[in-house]
């Protein structure tokens, strides 16, 4: 054996519904995609046809061996116009909830992924002052029907990148860019977790659901500001003041209710924790020369530029644990790399394992983005990260090389000699 899996360390996938399930025209970004702004000129409407062919992928997911499913719900398909709630819908979903855990496949379910009903965005989004109530009311009747057969919740996915990409830089809907309108969403999105893990909490109390097997929290997305030079003053400043714009207060905030700004305190905010599990989403590195994003000179890159950093991953877990809790288990709720021609993806598995298998560190759950490819928000269908292909015209699904060497490492709990001379020798990074 190469290397045997770190004991108890589960093995997934995730997606997001918007990104998956085509179909919908109701939400934030079909709209987007309609005005022409996405930039390869496809849209979510068609994405995989996930909503007609989910019992398909999760028998796929089956066949491969996945334990663990991070996975979202429409919340424009659930709720249409405000305050109407389709419950042929929400029995939809339950459906397939049941279906996955029939398989052996524990869900994780994601409740907002960047996707808002088209009503919700017309009243301000995350900006308008009802935003919160409204996300609560809207949480609660989807606990009120799923709450029974769901124990694991991701409230909020990637609140820094949702709204510094919609409400700073201007590049994803509502298309704003103001520092006080990304300050005022990131605000609501604390105050919106904060009061949906208690919300979570004491409906599934009601059920007669035991605290312990209730676990809930956001998912972090999470980078390393790296300083180009750490002898430039101003590189470490600018490195610090970034990693606190973007990802320090927002953290603190909804972990435990501490508000600095960006992040200011909204009615109900009181100090406290409010995770049961601290979720990581981790793709890169930033390498900081002033306030812009930057990559390291002469780094193995994906795709989309980006550079391939796993050491990352286990500092900041470990820097979590430390902060938050080493008692609290970590969830990789997201990790994973654009990989157009699968030519890298196998190695990158391999690299981000063994690290997570070989180091200390408090990861219990690895959910790799992502299961197929799919609608990759203002990229469109031009940037695959999944370990199953998708033909869009066809909606064929094809098993990928790193999906066949991802199977095996499930099955056998390891990377074996022979998966690795198969799968990962031929795969090489690119600059």
């Amino acid at each position: 054996m190469k290397f045997t899996l770190k004991k108890d360390l589960l093995l997934g996938t995730a997606t997001a519904a918007t990104q998956i399930e085509g179909g919908d025209e109701s939400n934030n970004w079909a709209r987007f995609a309609r005005e022409g702004r996405v930039i390869d000129g496809s849209s979510p409407t068609r994405a995989c046809d996930h909503y007609n062919r989910w019992r398909e992928d999760i028998d796929l997911m089956a066949e491969m061996g996945m334990q663990i499913y991070r996975f979202g719900i429409e919340w424009s398909r659930i709720e249409p116009i405000h305050g109407y709630f389709d419950e042929e819908v929400l029995e939809h979903y339950r459906e397939e909830i049941e279906y996955m855990i029939e398989k052996g496949i524990k869900p994780l379910l994601t409740l907002h992924h960047f996707s808002n009903p088209l009503w919700f965005e017309d009243l301000g989004g995350w900006t308008s002052p009802e935003s919160v109530d409204i996300f609560i009311n809207f949480a609660s009747e989807v606990i009120d029907y799923l709450g029974d057969i769901v124990d694991e919740y991701i409230t909020i996915n990637e609140p820094n990148v949702y709204c510094l990409n919609g409400y700073f830089y201007g590049i994803w809907p509502p298309e704003q860019k103001s520092i006080f309108a990304y300050s005022k969403a990131l605000s609501n999105m604390a105050s919106a977790h904060v009061k949906c893990y208690q919300l979570i909490h004491n409906k599934r109390a009601e059920m007669e659901k035991s605290r312990e097997e209730t676990r809930v929290s956001f998912a972090n997305h999470l980078r390393v500001f790296s300083p180009k030079n750490y002898h430039n003053l101003w590189h470490r400043f600018s490195a610090r003041f970034m990693e606190h714009m973007f990802q320090g207060a927002i953290t603190d905030a909804m972990m435990t209710g501490k508000c600095v700004f960006p992040v200011m305190r909204r009615g109900g905010m009181e100090r406290g924790r409010y995770y049961d599990f601290i979720g990581i989403n981790y793709y890169s590195r930033s390498t900081v020369s002033g306030i812009s994003d930057g990559v390291a000179e002469g780094c193995d890159r994906n795709d989309l530029g980006w550079e391939i950093y796993h050491d990352g991953l286990i500092d900041l877990a470990n820097l979590l644990s430390m902060e938050f809790g080493d008692e609290y288990p970590i969830y990789v709720t997201e990790n994973g790399t654009c990989d157009n021609n699968d030519s890298f993806r196998s190695r990158f598995i391999y690299d981000q394992l063994k690290l997570i298998s070989e180091l200390d560190n408090r990861i219990e759950r690895y959910y790799h983005w992502s299961f197929t490819d799919n609608f990759e928000w203002r990229e469109g269908e031009s940037a695959r990260f999944g370990i199953v292909h998708i033909d869009y015209e066809t909606q064929k699904r094809t098993v990928k090389d790193s999906g066949k060497f991802y199977s095996d490492i499930i099955k056998n709990q390891g990377v074996t000699d022979e998966a690795y001379k198969t799968f990962v020798e031929p795969s090489k990074y690119h600059k």
